[in-house]
């Protein structure tokens, strides 16, 4: 059957581009939140989030009709599921959202709907949501109880783009589809071939699951290199940033860059689902984690140490030093905080300094909860001229564009080398 009506199930960073590209085929789609303000944003035509493009896409297809945003579950032929999956106690995932929401639009489903997972989730997670449907709706047939002559269609398919670059990437780079049976794959790949440009690969749920885990601990494992060298470099006294150029210049070698630690809601909470389900297997990836889970602390102990030393060269009392801190987001040019060593860095600042502590980050208008009362929010132009010290973690490309020959201040911890 052809798919008229799409609902998404979240509206964030992922679901609401996702129900766009639907809705920019002239496609009926419904947006499912329990947030009324997005809801109501995104019914005025516009966005409640920062991403290139998303703005017009969305304004086009809310004022033309084909995307509506609902607080409540509605019928469709295609559910897609994007909804947060966190961890909580010891690392351990937390299917919370993904349960609650498979269990809102069980009441709606019909003979014949497709629910799709897009949630980056633990192996098994596509099976425990057909199991919650099934016990939800037991007048209709799910994969694990009829195979292919199931009436719901259930599949797996993570998302794969890079924040900043959703509205290109999404539509262009190659999806993995994990159907619970080759039907299910069929229906998902017909569904994302509405808009999608690159290729559809087919394989099962578990391994689609795996799949995403695994591209993002590649990433973290990757990084905790570059972190970990960085590490080593300040003890030896040696450009950690020199070093890597020279080192690449290498035919077989690509060290990525360091950072403050690593966020988002991909990379810093993906590998820890492979670490709770095989503990004693994943050690280099639970070390990764480990490595770039600590640089945050390393990078607060540099900025005291460097704030001594502003302290040691001048009659200036601790109170008088002003920090500056140059973004909060996860990744350059972004709005979205989450899991970002940046926030907790700048947080960790806020708290121990005994003067004031300025932020700077152009993507946002407020500072957040956490942050608020305890910093100000002031401009790039503020911060360059007031701070006695300044710490770079993120390189926003507002940031970018001072040349460090221009940068007065003597006392700078920079930890993505923008100003070396």
């Amino acid at each position: 059957m052809s798919f008229k009506t799409i609902s998404v199930i979240g509206l964030g960073y992922i679901g609401l581009p996702t129900a766009a590209a639907f809705a920019s085929q002239q496609k009926e789609v419904v947006g499912i939140d329990i947030n009324p303000h997005a809801v109501e944003t995104i019914n005025r035509g516009e966005i409640h989030i920062v991403e290139p493009e998303l703005d017009k896409v969305v304004k086009t297809a809310v004022e033309s009709g084909w995307l509506r945003a609902s607080t409540t579950p509605v019928a469709a032929d295609a559910y897609l599921i994007a909804v947060p999956t966190p961890f909580k106690g010891e690392h351990e995932p937390d299917m919370t959202f993904v349960e609650a929401a498979a269990k809102s639009i069980a009441p709606v489903l019909k003979k014949g709907s497709l629910v799709i997972l897009e949630s980056t989730s633990p192996v098994g997670a596509t099976e425990q949501m057909a199991d919650w449907l099934a016990a939800a709706r037991p007048d209709l047939t799910f994969p694990q109880q009829a195979g292919e002559q199931a009436d719901i269609n259930i599949a797996y398919c993570p998302e794969r783009v890079l924040p900043g670059q959703v509205m290109v990437e999404l539509i262009k780079n190659d999806r993995v589809i994990g159907g619970m049976t080759p039907v299910c794959s069929a229906r998902a790949s017909e569904l994302y071939n509405i808009f999608l440009e690159g290729e559809c690969v087919v394989t099962n749920s578990r391994t689609a699951e795996m799949c995403k885990l695994t591209e993002n601990s590649f990433r973290d494992v990757n990084i905790a290199f570059a972190n970990e060298l960085s590490l080593i470099c300040a003890d030896q006294g040696i450009n950690v940033w020199e070093l890597i150029r020279l080192a690449n210049r290498h035919p077989r070698v690509n060290i990525l860059q360091p950072g403050p630690g690593v966020g988002g809601h991909c990379i810093a909470v993906d590998p820890w689902f492979i670490v709770a389900q095989n503990p004693q297997q994943a050690r280099l990836i639970r070390t990764a984690r480990e490595v770039n889970d600590s640089k945050p602390h390393w990078v607060m102990n540099q900025v005291k140490a460097t704030v001594a030393d502003c302290l040691a060269a001048s009659d200036k009392r601790a109170s008088d030093v002003k920090i500056a801190c140059f973004g909060l987001a996860f990744k350059p040019n972004i709005d979205d905080l989450r899991e970002s060593p940046a926030m907790e860095i700048a947080h960790s600042i806020a708290q121990w300094h005994s003067g004031e502590t300025l932020v700077v980050e152009p993507n946002i208008h407020q500072l957040p909860p956490r942050l608020a009362g305890q910093s100000m929010l002031v401009s790039l132009e503020d911060a360059m001229s007031q701070a006695d010290v300044l710490v770079m973690l993120v390189d926003h490309k507002e940031f970018k564009a001072i040349a460090g020959d221009n940068v007065r201040q003597q006392y700078i911890v920079d930890t993505k080398g923008v100003w070396r």
